[in-house]
């Protein structure tokens, strides 16, 4: 049976996992649907409150969606470390059984979640129906150099943010910097709180740490099936070049019913905002659509 409770003070729902560990899951659109229900992972940092804007796109067009936090994130319980893609698809996979969501489902990932999306849908093929990918990592950018540099670099900068958050820099800087996204309002206070939070900082660093990791394991589960529909959306506009393109779009390639969109006038951040929020809604509904057909 599953150990759900009311939370109150914030959106969503506590759920109970394996090992007394609760995590906070988000639901939004119709309770029933014939469509498959979109997951939504976020990148590094994130959590579900980077989805909010997405959410309320996909309820507006009949769409069920499901955002969480993952361990030590926002609302949810620390979890065991290491915390790359292998832990996290577990926790995954238990918070869907004892919130009763099977699926099927329409996966998206953001940024760093591009790996743990790949990891659970080798782990769960029957389930997945399609894949988007928001500007997001792949495993097989590790064996370019410049990627694995900036992997480095990342890994730095987070350790710095988790110390700076448990020395009380970032909370002067929280209303000005806490999001990037352009979130409606309950969300945006959500993001605001967690860039100052020292457990949220530090349990996110602890993911980046094992960024490595985490892209052998995503690799290791196999690329996606050539059947299912996979979107890419990315910043800037089409007509685009060069290797970090042709890393992030192979996917799309790929794919039988791939097909890649761009975003003109977003960043990394505010492709899932109110702003340019809608271009991610625009894949979903053409991921499913190429779904249903195939």
């Amino acid at each position: 049976m599953s150990a759900q409770e009311a939370a109150p003070g914030h959106r969503g729902e506590m759920v109970g996992i394996a090992g007394g560990r609760r995590l906070r899951l988000v639901r939004a659109g119709p309770e029933v649907s014939s469509c498959p229900t979109v997951l939504l992972e976020a990148g590094s940092f994130g959590f579900s409150a980077d989805w909010a804007a997405v959410q309320a796109g996909l309820a507006a067009h009949g769409l069920r969606s499901l955002a969480y936090d993952r361990a030590g994130l926002g609302h949810s319980d620390p979890g065991p470390e290491p915390r790359d893609s292998r832990a996290i698809v577990w926790d995954l996979e238990g918070l869907l059984q004892e919130a009763g969501e099977g699926g099927p489902f329409i996966l998206c990932g953001h940024s760093m979640a591009g790996l743990h999306v790949r990891l659970f849908a080798g782990r769960n093929r029957d389930r997945v129906r399609a894949v988007v990918l928001v500007d997001a990592a792949t495993p097989e950018s590790m064996d370019e150099p410049v990627v694995r540099h900036f992997v480095d670099q990342f890994a730095r900068l987070s350790r710095l943010a988790a110390w700076g958050a448990s020395a009380g820099l970032q909370k002067p800087l929280s209303g000005a910097l806490g999001d990037a996204i352009g979130l409606p309002l309950a969300a945006k206070l959500e993001k605001r709180s967690a860039f100052a939070d020292v457990r949220h900082n530090r349990w996110a660093s602890a993911e980046v740490q094992v960024w490595p990791q985490g892209a052998e394991q995503a690799r290791a589960a196999g690329p996606y099936d050539p059947d299912w529909p996979v979107g890419v959306v990315l910043t800037g506009r089409d007509g685009q070049s060069g290797a970090r393109h042709d890393m992030q779009t192979a996917p799309a390639r790929e794919s039988r019913h791939g097909f890649i969109l761009h975003a003109p006038g977003a960043n990394h951040a505010s492709l899932l905002g109110a702003r340019h929020g809608g271009r991610v809604v625009e894949a979903i509904l053409r991921a499913e659509e190429a779904a249903a057909k195939s």
